[in-house]
């Protein structure tokens, strides 16, 4: 099984991840300075890190202490290879203690918003930043003594070696984590490192990405033809476009049309995402057959498992119909996947630490797949997906979709799924986008799933009368990754509206409720 990936950019960085939670977030803050970066686990070789040739390599924080048994160690030739090497937390001090240093548990613990006293304000990294500024710590080793040919240029009121930095080798670290926002100079901290440390340059762009891209699959693909699952979200969507650019007419995409979509989208998958790529699309009309497979179940996880059975199948169908129309000598060899770089790196491909979870599209292949892979987006992270669909010409509605999950409907509908139930939740859930979108909340909302209570009936007084209808939850959540999330507060005006036009609107609906729980202890979905 090949796929076709991101070819690494001349100026690449290393992210060598001990653990941390906050790996993947370095590695976008490193790209979000306009520099490639890629995560690679701490049990790597550094032979075969060096291999890779990396411009600049960052060492991660991580839960251990430097000299605790079995805690991750490295080589002492990554830090005398010539590469200029940035340490976090943990990277920090076993870059200390590696090159002769102290660190040491003096039960000077620091966690959370600390202030930093800049003692070199002329500094590498420093420069251009206040001699006092907050950072955000979490250690409870310190490190009293910085190794020689290093100049300390930070400190804390309770760590006397906070940062330091070795311009004639390249080597530069610090105690925090410069990579959260709550370091309030943190980025420009890290982009002192990649600029000025490392001497690179800011100079990769979606537009390398495409145009690497392009060039990668044409070489794969030749005269052969591919085909793309479209399920209307962003991922599926930009690999898609992607990959049109590409080969053109050689690729074919399938939308299965479950019936469990939100209101509008289908159309627009069929005509606005055609009409914006020029893309040769098959829709199957799925919607009985998964109305009928989801009849009299309530099980959120065997409906999930209906859904995904269902969906395989008339998928399967559908590229047997493709192939078989397919020339001889133009085979349909290639599956094109919107597969990203959490996706890898949560399935334990990306550190090789922990997994995280699985995904479908990473670890859930069947081992006799008969297709090759293409998944352009492979070393993307979601904001830089949406990016790439900008710079390809899609339309806004598809390229700032929010999260939406592969049941779709079916897992917001609390009870049976019928299409009475569908209808409803449809239209309440228009309402709910619509003045999300008048209020211009979209850009403060990661997500907001409508949920209806379907097995639930209250007592309402509508048109002076006695009602008995279903409630509907609003859920609007805050997140950077969906990890972890928290509730929006929104507007008061903008959820009376909510609630005044739902329940004037949507038949058999009387009462309209707010989820203020975050993740954890709830998830972002109920089902």
């Amino acid at each position: 099984m090949s796929s076709a990936n991101p070819a690494a950019a001349p100026d690449a960085v290393l992210v060598v991840d001990f653990g941390a939670q906050y790996a993947q977030l370095i590695a976008r803050r490193v790209r979000e300075a306009r520099v490639y970066s890629e995560i690679v686990p701490s049990t790597m070789p550094v032979a075969e890190m060096l291999a890779k040739n990396p411009k600049a390599i960052i060492l991660s924080g991580g839960p251990s202490s430097v000299y605790e048994e079995g805690a991750p160690q490295l080589d002492r030739e990554i830090f005398e290879a010539g590469v200029p090497v940035f340490g976090m937390c943990y990277g920090f001090q076993l870059m200390a203690t590696t090159l002769g240093g102290t660190v040491d548990n003096t039960g000077a613990r620091e966690y959370g918003r600390t202030p930093l006293h800049v003692s070199k304000t002329s500094s590498t990294l420093f420069e251009g930043t206040p001699a006092e500024q907050p950072v955000w710590m979490s250690h409870g080793d310190a490190c009293s003594a910085a190794p020689d040919g290093f100049t300390v240029t930070a400190s804390t009121d309770v760590v006397p070696v906070a940062a330091f930095e070795n311009d004639e080798k390249k080597l530069y670290g610090v105690q925090y984590h410069p990579e959260v926002m709550h370091s309030t100079h943190g980025q420009q901290i890290l982009e002192h490192f990649l600029y000025r440390g490392a001497g690179l340059r800011p100079d990769w762009t979606t537009g390398n990405v495409i145009e690497e891209q392009i060039e990668a699959i044409r070489a794969q693909v030749g005269e052969k033809r591919a085909i793309c699952g479209l399920s209307g979200g962003v991922d599926s969507a930009v690999a898609a476009a992607l990959v049109q650019k590409a080969i053109g007419s050689q690729l074919t995409c399938v939308y299965v049309d479950h019936g469990l979509m939100r209101k509008g989208e289908t159309e627009q998958v069929e005509k606005d995402f055609v009409a914006a790529t020029g893309v040769q699309l098959k829709v199957v009309d799925a919607q009985e057959r998964f109305l009928e497979a989801l009849a009299g179940v309530s099980d959120p996880e065997e409906k999930r498992k209906i859904i995904g059975r269902e969906f395989i199948r008339v998928f399967e169908q559908a590229q047997a119909e493709i192939v078989a129309e397919a020339p001889d000598d133009h085979p349909v060899e290639f599956l094109v996947q919107g597969t990203l770089y959490p996706d890898v790196v949560e399935s334990g491909g990306g550190t090789g630490t922990a997994n995280i979870k699985s995904h479908h599209n990473v670890g859930g292949l069947p081992e006799d797949l008969e297709f090759k892979l293409i998944e352009p987006l492979r070393k993307l992270f979601k904001d830089e997906v949406r990016m790439v669909g900008q710079e390809l010409g899609l339309p806004e509605e598809i390229v700032q979709r929010q999260p939406f999950p592969g049941p779709g409907l079916g897992i917001r509908i609390v009870g049976e799924v019928t299409k009475e139930r569908l209808d409803l939740l449809r239209e309440a859930d228009a309402i709910a986008r619509e003045e999300l979108t008048a209020a211009g909340l979209d850009g403060q909302i990661w997500q907001c799933p409508v949920v209806l209570l379907a097995d639930v009936r209250s007592v309402g007084v509508q048109g002076d009368g006695r009602t008995y209808g279903h409630p509907i939850v609003l859920r609007p959540v805050s997140s950077e990754d969906a990890m972890t999330a928290d509730w929006t507060r929104m507007p008061y005006d903008v959820l009376a509206k909510i609630s005044t036009r739902i329940t004037n609107e949507v038949k058999d609906v009387n009462r309209v409720v707010l989820d203020v729980t975050s993740k954890p202890p709830g998830t972002i979905e109920w089902e």
